[in-house]
């Protein structure tokens, strides 16, 4: 994998490690009656992505700073987890 694709993925990774918010928009729209549409309701809700601690793991492996993940006891990866999520939000406070 090249350079720009890692990266690109990597700040997929962290933005999922670290959870975000989301606007939803759902919009309804109703015929006129002369052959157009018109927009009769518009719906925004915002979500929250919670952080996945599967993106962590994968950001852990990719930075190979660990040993092996399946060796980690869930103190340890929990342990791993806050440790990375203080970086990434260190980082993108950074930035």
């Amino acid at each position: 994998m090249d350079s720009k694709k890692q990266n690109k993925l990597k700040k997929a990774l962290k933005l999922r490690a670290l959870g975000y918010d989301v606007e939803e928009v759902t919009e309804e729209y109703l015929g006129d009656g002369e052959g157009g549409v018109k927009l009769v309701k518009k719906k925004v809700v915002k979500k929250n992505v919670p952080p996945d601690v599967t993106a962590v793991k994968l950001l852990i492996e990719l930075d190979g700073e660990s040993e092996d993940i399946k060796a980690l006891s869930d103190e340890q990866l929990e342990a791993e987890k806050q440790r990375l999520i203080k970086m990434l939000i260190k980082e993108n406070y950074d930035n």
